[in-house]
């Protein structure tokens, strides 16, 4: 199992990172105020106008620690990395089933009863403990459409009925995503999900949350061999990591979603801490990002009980166990991808 390593998130506008022997050495305005050993980190992300050194990215790529480069409102710039060790058998027959229609749509339809099931279990969980939250019955009925749909896909169906049965589960999902907010309703209010940019604080807490947990899965796929890029749900476009989009739809509701509606609800987070520009788009200010950061590598370091594998196994580590079980599958050591399904 690999080790749960840690994430250096470098918020600070201006600041540099450099080596110092076998550390990344954080400055900023040329004092350095953090010092940490390379062979402690899986990643470095550095978000809005943060530089590396030359030596410290060949460092990082030495050690196959990952160089993400975000604007600080969580949208992704480029990456760094060293040569991808990956296997070619491996990568071969994950292109020759994301050629085949078939073969995808099959595994398409494993991750997309694992994103329904997995928004279901938010919905119901919302329900269990508050049994008397406002809009519930839209909840249960939300939850039982949801159910339906992952009745509709105990069959094979062909790749595109797939996907529309995703988008139906994903409209029905956020149409009642706003009864789970249970506190700073006027600040928080969710109306739709909006992306590119998020029109409201909630959406851009959402955005920030899928950008940081891309990350994650791109390095997760690249640790076993996999290509980020290669997809089955979602087919090749330029520039877009189809496989790791494809494996994010598991985590999304479980890992993103509930740490979102956490914050809010028990007001860990502030209306006040995001900001409106002049294009309607909403952006966290530097000391809300800060906090989410926080709250993000804890919930990584918690521990489940892993429904396949029946091992505990710390959250931040779930995409990475997803990951060797697509590559088993794929070499055919398992009959049909197994994902994640929270219980």
């Amino acid at each position: 199992m690999k080790p749960l390593l840690n994430t250096l998130f470098v918020t600070t506008q201006g600041a540099y990172l450099a080596r110092e022997g076998e550390t990344v050495a954080v400055r900023v305005e040329r004092e350095t105020v953090l010092r940490v050993p390379i062979h402690t980190l899986e990643g470095i992300v550095c978000l809005g106008q943060v530089s590396c050194s030359p030596p410290l990215l060949g460092l990082c790529c030495e050690r196959n620690v990952t160089v993400s480069f975000l604007d600080e409102r969580g949208r992704f710039w480029a990456r760094v990395q060293g040569p991808v060790s990956g296997n070619v058998l491996l990568r071969r027959e994950q292109y020759r089933r994301a050629d085949d229609l078939l073969a995808s749509a099959e595994i398409a339809r494993a991750i997309v009863i694992a994103k329904i099931a997995n928004s279901r279990n938010v919905i119901l969980r919302a329900l269990r403990d508050h049994p008397h939250l406002a809009g519930a019955h839209a909840l249960q009925q939300a939850a039982n459409e949801l159910a339906a749909l992952l009745e509709s896909l105990r069959r094979p169906l062909p790749l595109d009925t797939v996907r529309g049965r995703e988008g139906d589960a994903a409209r029905k999902y956020f149409a009642v995503f706003d009864h789970l907010i249970t506190a700073q309703k006027q600040d928080f209010r969710f109306l739709e999900r909006s992306r590119r940019p998020p029109l409201d604080r909630m959406n851009a807490l959402l955005s920030f949350f899928y950008a940081l947990l891309t990350h994650d899965v791109i390095s997760a796929l690249e640790s076993v061999g996999l290509d980020p890029a290669v997809g089955y749900l979602h087919r090749d476009r330029p520039g877009r990591p189809g496989l790791a989009l494809d494996l994010m739809e598991e985590f999304r509701a479980f890992l993103c979603d509930r740490l979102a509606l956490s914050l809010v609800n028990r007001q860990q987070v502030r209306g006040t801490g995001f900001a409106t520009v002049e294009t309607g788009a909403v952006f966290m200010d530097d000391h809300t990002r800060k906090e989410v950061l926080v709250a993000y590598q804890k919930r990584k370091q918690e521990e489940i009980q892993h429904p396949f594998i029946k091992e505990k196994v710390a959250v931040g580590l779930l995409p990475f166990v997803q990951a060797r079980l697509l590559a088993r599958h794929l070499r055919g050591d398992l009959e049909g991808y197994p994902p994640f399904l929270w219980r």
